[in-house]
């Protein structure tokens, strides 16, 4: 007999709990609040596995996952130290999450970030562009190549186990084989709008930090054996769907996002890692300050042309590169009172 609440599923055999924010106030890691919000815009970038590679992670959990946060973090910090794009130092708030809509499984981290950071001699603060973080397709090379890169030494170290249809990867020229086809494969890295405000970073810290593959609001019902739940189908522009399955099935789905004993799913790097935070972000609030404040001191005549107020125009950033677009032609006003539509097919 399987009975159902919309808190939690139960079974004789056990007890799967869907746990909210509210529920699991500060655990796992998570200890932002006002104090560690900076007053800056806040970026949020996803670094998301190809599907051959999230069956290895399966497979190797703690390992694959613990690499994932590595490779992310890294590929953040470097592309922001290089002066072509950002030249600061960033820091970083990162929480792994391991299902779709469907529950299925789908390892990813969201990357909560300011926009901008110290200097990298740390006597000034460097803003990022306004509407703009950093390149997404200079961010996915990166991190194909470190995540790779460290999946070869794990590989190497035997910190890596295969099992059923992965078994003949522990052949290191199969392992090696599998390497060069994630090699060529386009790995999926989004930067989504940039929050509006703090107060929504704190929001979405806690609507989705502590929640584990489906939030209890998406559970419709359960009779006859079979559940069912709502899904946005992103493929299908967001619409949100309704999915029955039998509640066996529902169960697995749900357990393949158990976290080995002791592995934190959420994590702090740079500028807002553990063990220095504090200090940073002092730093980072001075920096700020002495800003502002040199801004409101200077005179408008000692201002020079490159001084003048931005506009739009300043910020015709390329979304793949990263670069800023110059126009080349003018594409004159139309007769036609229908409006303009540019198909890109």
């Amino acid at each position: 007999m399987i009975v159902a609440q919309r808190a939690s599923l139960t079974t004789r055999a056990a007890t799967v709990t869907v746990p909210s924010a509210k529920d699991w106030p500060g655990q796992n890691g998570l200890r932002i609040g006002k104090p560690s919000l900076l007053p800056v815009p806040y970026f949020h970038v996803v670094f998301t596995l190809p599907a051959p590679l999230g069956e290895i992670a399966f497979q190797n959990k703690a390992v694959v996952y613990a690499i994932l946060f590595r490779a992310a973090a890294e590929t953040l910090a470097t592309i922001a130290a290089d002066s072509r794009h950002l030249g600061a130092q960033l820091g970083m708030t990162m929480v792994l999450h391991t299902w779709g809509q469907t529950l299925q499984h789908h390892p990813h981290v969201h990357c909560v970030v300011p926009g901008g950071g110290p200097s990298l001699d740390g006597t000034r603060w460097v803003a990022c562009r306004p509407g703009f973080f950093l390149p997404v397709r200079v961010l996915s090379r990166l991190f194909r190549r470190l995540f790779l890169q460290e999946l070869e030494n794990a590989f190497g170290a035997g910190k890596l186990r295969f099992f059923t249809n992965l078994a003949n990867l522990a052949e290191p020229q199969a392992f090696a084989r599998r390497l060069r086809e994630l090699q060529r494969l386009d790995w999926v890295v989004y930067a989504k709008p940039p929050f509006g405000s703090p107060e929504q970073v704190l929001a979405y810290l806690g609507r989705y930090t502590h929640r584990v593959a489906i939030a209890n609001s998406r559970l419709l019902s359960l009779a006859d054996g079979k559940l069912r739940f709502t899904w946005k189908d992103y493929r299908a522009d967001g619409k949100t769907k309704v999915m029955t399955l039998d509640a066996d099935e529902f169960i697995r789905r749900f357990l393949l996002h158990a976290l080995p004993d002791g592995f934190h799913r959420i994590r702090h790097y740079g500028f807002l890692a553990n063990g220095s935070r504090g200090d940073s972000l002092a730093l980072c609030r001075r920096l700020l300050e002495a800003r502002v404040t040199s801004a409101v001191r200077e005179p408008a005549d000692n201002r020079c042309k490159g001084d003048r107020p931005l506009t739009a125009a300043d910020f015709a950033i390329c979304p793949d590169c990263g670069g800023t677009m110059r126009p080349i032609a003018t594409v004159p006003r139309s007769c036609n009172p229908q409006p303009f539509s540019c198909d890109t097919s």
